[in-house]
């Protein structure tokens, strides 16, 4: 803006008006720069009113305090005492270590005594004995044992026993907490409790029996700690229902954490029969020398993936259906068969007498389907 003044006394008169009113403006500025130099700093000074923080994420378990007791604690009281220590005489030197084996079992009716525990523990053996606690040892007779699943039933003289609760396997999941309970290394830790997770389903492992044969098992994989004298102690998930019955443990160097139990669900029909008759009753086929055709072999031949047959036992069931030599056992009762595996679930729910419906591949007629009537296996 360009300010014009007019000359002589009223041009005076009017040049001091316009001084004082740029005076005036110059001291308003400078005062408000001042001002608003002394109160910035002290308004930024101020804190930020507060944020809403996320709320913390929940724990699916939440720790437990001192002086809580844990879940295990009512896992061990309500299943420990049902948990006994086997003592199993193989020879008539007691001071021989390799005559004395032991071992654990589970307690599952306590009205009649009657407990399961490894047929490995008691295999051989002369006399067997069971402790309940430190002051009462009972003595075992044999009810029946089972080669091939591993399992033996053993009765005591006595009633009003502990008795363990069986659960359910079959709804198991990967990761669920578990608790081992057993007699690791003898009475001298009768009752150790050990926890950790499944850690698989479904496995299966080869183990020497006594007799030198092997056995597979279909079983459970935990990493809950299990040592020398657990076995058939067992396996219990967080509701206190026993889930397996601890069998197997993987002890090679550099190898931690890896135990198997047997699926108290393929344990309970076998029980049952022990009880009942003494032995198990199995189907019988009468193939041998079987050996699997992987999906890779089989698109490399040319030829179906299953289970190829080695050998047919003359006047088996499975030579009276026709089955021949380097047939590849495809499927039974609409069931594939590719494993062993597959093979002993098909047939592990049959009985003797029970008709079934193989599906073959023959490489001169391709695929064919007989029908086979199934015998009792001989008993062990």
């Amino acid at each position: 803006m360009t300010a014009v003044f007019k000359q002589g006394s009223n041009g005076r008169a009017e040049l001091g008006r316009w001084a004082t009113l740029l005076l005036l403006l110059f001291l308003s500025a400078l005062g408000g720069g001042l001002l608003g130099a002394l109160m910035v700093p002290r308004f930024y000074a101020k804190p930020l009113p507060p944020g809403t923080a996320p709320p913390p994420l929940p724990l699916a378990h939440p720790p437990h305090m001192a002086g809580e007791p844990s879940p295990v604690v009512a896992v061990a009281k309500q299943v420990g005492p049902a948990v006994v220590g086997v003592t199993a005489l193989t020879g008539s030197n007691l001071l021989n270590r390799e005559s004395v084996r032991q071992g654990s079992g589970i307690i599952f009716d306590g009205a009649n005594g009657y407990i399961v525990t490894n047929n490995h523990v008691i295999a051989g053996a002369s006399r067997i004995t069971v402790s309940l606690d430190r002051d009462q040892v009972l003595p075992a007779e044999v009810v029946g044992r089972d080669v091939r699943s591993d399992l033996a039933v053993l009765r005591v003289r006595a009633g009003n026993l502990p008795t363990a609760r069986l659960g359910d396997s079959s709804s198991l999941q990967v990761g669920e907490t578990v608790v081992a309970i057993g007699n690791p290394l003898g009475r001298e830790f009768a009752r150790s409790v050990t926890v950790g997770v499944i850690s698989a389903l479904n496995r299966e492992i080869t183990v020497g029996g006594q007799d030198g044969r092997q056995i597979t098992l279909r079983v459970l994989q935990t990493d809950a700690p299990i040592n020398p004298g657990n076995s058939g102690g067992a396996l219990v998930n967080m509701r206190g229902e026993v889930i397996g019955i601890n069998s197997v443990k993987i002890a090679t160097t550099g190898v931690e954490g890896m135990g198997f139990a047997i699926p108290i669900n393929d344990a309970r029909p076998i029980l049952e029969q022990l009880i009942r008759q003494g032995y198990v009753s199995r189907p019988f086929l009468g193939v041998y020398n079987l050996k699997e055709i992987t999906p890779e072999m089989a698109e490399w031949y040319n030829i179906p993936a299953g289970l190829f047959v080695g050998g047919v036992l003359p006047d088996s069931p499975a030579s009276r259906a026709g089955i021949k030599v380097e047939d590849i056992i495809t499927k039974i009762d609409g069931q594939q068969v590719l494993t062993y595996g597959d093979l002993d679930r098909a047939l592990v729910h049959k009985k003797p007498g029970e008709q079934v419906a193989l599906t073959l591949y023959r490489r001169a007629k391709g695929e064919l389907t007989v029908t086979a009537i199934l015998g009792e296996l001989s008993r062990e």
